[in-house]
């Protein structure tokens, strides 16, 4: 794949589609319940992360579908379910939080985490960024995964 590519083109056209709908659906589509309680370690806090999940693999099923149809994308209905659900599985792990927390103690990156004050403002704390960050990296590989057999 190089510049110019038409696969090159198809993967931009998707990883920015999909970043977009992931900043809007994390942070104005989910709820301030599905936000406050995702990461409780009870059914109630399973459910709410699993409804968040849901609302944001929507809205980003939506702007991929919004963005294939303006650009004439044409792509593969089997790669891009698997790249939402691939999407949707490494986001509910990640927003349980308590994986999140193991992963970084593992890696070294504990105290980065505990930075700042969660209850006063999640946004900003180190753990929101490292939960971003791994949300990022996740929505790379699912552009790749979607971009398989399209073209445009």
């Amino acid at each position: 794949m190089a510049i110019g590519d038409p696969a090159a083109a198809v993967f931009a056209a998707l990883f920015a589609a999909l970043y977009a709908a992931h900043e809007v659906g994390d942070h104005w589509v989910q709820t301030h319940r599905q936000a406050s309680g995702k990461g409780a370690p009870t059914w109630r806090g399973r459910w709410l992360c699993a409804g968040h999940v849901a609302s944001l693999t929507a809205t980003k099923a939506a702007a991929v579908a919004v963005v294939a149809v303006a650009t004439g994308l044409s792509l593969s209905p089997v790669a891009a379910a698997v790249a939402l659900l691939l999407d949707a599985v490494s986001h509910y792990v990640i927003d349980r939080r308590a994986p999140l927390q193991a992963l970084a103690a593992r890696l070294g990156k504990a105290d980065f985490a505990a930075l700042g004050d969660p209850s006063a403002a999640p946004v900003g704390t180190g753990a929101y960024a490292l939960d971003q960050s791994l949300h990022i990296g996740w929505l790379l590989i699912a552009a790749l995964v979607m971009s398989i057999g399209g073209a445009a």
